[in-house]
């Protein structure tokens, strides 16, 4: 995590400021009624067909999983136009349906209370003025990522591969704001949870905890710009958690209230909810009995081809380039590999720039594709020696997809 430079720091409390002056986010409920973009994508799997969209504010030409909660899919070509996803084309997942249509910047406070010396409220004002700023790029990756591809199938949102996108995040250090309340000892955990809210009252409130020395480790971060803009509506204007290295289910949106426990935290949304199997694969067998569940944590390694798509036609005897995006999970990306001949032999492919531990690494490599069909595969190892596994593993959530992926091209 680095600190802002001054410039980047003046320009970003500038926007900010005015914010905090009291503008709103878009009226979620007008945007929804407004024209669709139009068109389908086909997505390659059973039931896979999506309306592309821009009726939802602040977003353009994306996926439509579900209007409420809104689920919305980042278009997969997206990945090949750079680093960071653009705001407007970031993918938004939602766990409960009443979500506020407006937010006042002026108004918004973030409560601090619980096992602390000091209990206070924080204005958005405050938060972007008087602590220290500091910026981090990271990948944010629902913990559903890839669903769709799940066999046998299970419920959820049938995500492809677009749930899950690189920004570049501006806020504060969570540290520094516990610091200032003053953490008592005894603290064992940090629960957050934001404004949105369920259709009954019955619905457990969406609450998200992470023990206190991952809480307190000086990573975690209260984000209140994306990509040096204020963070779009359904993204969690006007500010959000950031748990780098870890699925998104912690990434609490429109962030108001944290609270320092004793205890561990034993909510639906962390005892019954986001639980995969008790090994490092989060992999069982269908129908598999007997399973110990733990909550969902840290993300795994990952990558992808971007410039190519299945079944694309290349030119055999020529140079071809095949580039992409890969991630550590949580750590950075030590190599990526490509092999086209079902991974009998291996090549190590050129990395681009590094943008730190847990953001995209852009890489590329160059090959002559033979005549006829070639099935391309790509593999990332991360920094602590963790490579994709070659079998997809399973879980009844659908959870931690991050299988080798593969594609064929046709070389004529």
């Amino acid at each position: 995590m680095k600190r802002a430079s001054p410039y980047v720091s003046d320009r970003r409390r500038t926007i900010l400021r005015g914010v905090a002056a009291g503008s709103l986010a878009s009226a979620l409920s007008a945007a929804v009624r407004a024209a669709p973009a139009g068109g389908f994508a086909d997505l390659p799997f059973a039931g896979g067909q999506r309306e592309l969209t821009d009726a939802f504010p602040q977003k353009h030409g994306l996926l439509l999983q579900r209007t409420r909660p809104p689920l919305l899919e980042t278009p997969f070509a997206v990945f090949d136009h750079g680093l960071t996803t653009p705001n407007d084309r970031f993918y938004v997942r939602w766990h409960l349906a009443n979500i506020p249509n407006q937010i006042d910047g002026a108004a918004f406070r973030i409560s601090v209370h619980g096992l602390v010396d000091h209990e206070f409220v924080l204005s958005l004002d405050e938060l972007v003025t008087k602590f220290t700023p500091v910026h981090l790029t990271a990948v944010n990756q629902c913990s559903g990522n890839s669903r769709g591809f799940f066999s046998p199938r299970v419920p959820g949102g049938q995500w492809a591969n677009g749930a899950m996108g690189n920004a570049v995040w501006t806020g504060v250090r969570l540290r520094d704001v516990l610091d200032r309340a003053g953490v008592k000892a005894g603290a064992v955990a940090v629960r957050f949870h934001g404004l949105d809210t369920g259709v009954i009252p019955a619905t457990p409130m969406f609450m998200k905890s992470l023990q206190i020395d991952h809480a307190r480790d000086g990573e975690v971060m209260i984000a209140y710009a994306m990509n040096g803009e204020p963070l779009p509506l359904l993204n969690g204007f006007p500010v959000r958690l950031i748990v780098p290295g870890w699925y998104s289910t912690y990434w609490v949106k429109m962030l108001s209230d944290i609270e320092v426990l004793g205890q561990p935290d034993d909510n639906y949304w962390m005892a019954k909810a986001y639980l995969v199997p008790d090994n490092p694969a989060g992999n069982m067998e269908p129908g598999q009995t007997g399973v110990r569940f733990v909550p969902i944590s840290h993300m795994l390694p990952r990558s992808f081809i971007t410039n190519l798509i299945d079944g694309q036609h290349v030119h055999a005897a020529a140079p071809l380039t095949v580039r992409g995006i890969a991630f550590g999970g949580n750590t950075g990306v030590r190599a990526v590999a490509v092999t086209q001949d079902g991974g009998s032999t291996w090549s190590g492919a050129r990395l681009g720039p590094d943008h730190g531990k847990y953001s995209f690494r852009q890489w590329e490599m160059r090959l002559t594709p033979r005549p006829g069909p070639i099935t391309l595969k790509v593999r990332a190892t991360n920094a602590d020696g963790l490579a994709q596994p070659a079998v997809a593993n399973w879980n009844p959530g659908g959870y931690m997809r991050n299988v080798i992926e593969s594609m064929t091209v046709l070389a004529t």
